[in-house]
């Protein structure tokens, strides 16, 4: 087979793939970190190649939630090599929302960081990552008819947050935790009104979310790989633990720690992915959620998600 027809071919694979898959989850159902720096899936690992730390990839995913809001975002992810160790990274999403409440759409949250390789030996490498998110909006977004709309139906989760993270990688494994800290609460407003009261029911069904401050995630990634000449797979577990409790405000204007919205929050991650070349290439990433905290105020509550990719490295 010609190798511009197998890489159609591969392409055409992927893409039905990632449209035929059922999509019900965003990214890893965590708050940002667990695709930065340090702590990214599927990470590249070569010692016969020297690999290029500058970077551009353009990644597409639709995701449903567990009510009925379905949500897009496309992400341009850039990398920049500072010096031979240490890289900068810069992540762009765009995101629309669209459910029975409502439609939003509008820049996600901006996340930036810094990674740096602090150990480099002939079978494996460590790299730590400090970084953060810089909030878009203030997670006000409200629905046509005026009424503020919960954490589901947000482009941005509101707060400024930081992140650091350190990851050990070889040809076969990849071990990282970090952990993401937010300094504020932001300006959602939901409490659970609606002037539709045909919908109140279902209304009420939304965790409520004013005045949310996040608590502190705590994540581990576990993936173990397998690389080839042009293919490589990974299979792998993303525990994710809040450790401590989220904090809203009430009708009454009093400050609340909802049971349930602390513990763990735990997905089973797959990857696929295929290079064209040493610059670019195709990857597939497919998770399912294992279990997940019983309240979750933010929205960030998922099942199955997928999400393809195109990269390139100069």
């Amino acid at each position: 087979m010609p190798r511009q027809t197998c890489r159609s071919a591969i392409l055409c694979v992927f893409v039905m793939l990632y449209l035929y898959s059922p999509a019900f989850a965003q990214g890893c159902s965590d708050a940002g970190f667990c695709t930065m720096g340090a702590m990214k899936p599927d990470q590249p690992f070569n010692k016969k190649i020297e690999l290029r730390l500058r970077s551009m990839e353009i990644s597409f995913y639709r995701a449903s939630t567990t009510l009925t809001p379905i949500v897009y975002v496309a992400t341009a992810d850039l990398n920049f090599s500072l010096n031979q160790k240490t890289s900068f990274q810069v992540k762009l999403p765009y995101q629309a929302v669209s459910g029975r409440l409502g439609n939003t759409s509008g820049m996600g949250d901006i996340s930036l960081c810094f990674t740096r390789n602090i150990l480099k030996h002939e079978k494996f490498d460590v790299n730590l990552s400090v970084g953060g998110k810089i909030p878009t909006n203030h997670s006000d977004k409200r629905s046509d008819e005026n009424d503020p709309l919960p954490m589901y139906y947000q482009t941005s989760l509101g707060s400024y947050d930081f992140i650091t993270g350190i990851s050990l990688i070889s040809k076969k494994w990849l071990f990282a935790t970090g952990i993401q800290h937010p300094f504020n609460k932001n300006g959602n407003e939901f409490v659970g009104d609606w002037n539709d009261e045909d919908r109140l029911a279902y209304v009420h069904k939304y965790p409520l979310a004013k005045d949310l401050r996040r608590g502190t995630d705590v994540m581990v990634r576990i993936e173990r790989n397998f690389r080839f000449s042009r293919l490589n797979f990974s299979a792998g577990l993303l525990p994710i633990y809040r450790i401590n409790h989220d904090e809203i405000t009430l009708k009454d204007g009093s400050r609340v720690k909802p049971d349930g919205t602390t513990g763990l929050a735990m997905s089973a991650i797959a990857t696929a992915g295929y290079s064209f070349n040493v610059r670019s290439g195709i990857k597939l990433l497919a998770g399912r959620k294992i279990t997940q905290r019983d309240y979750n105020p933010d929205g960030l509550t998922r099942h199955f998600v997928t999400t393809i990719s195109y990269y390139y490295r100069f």
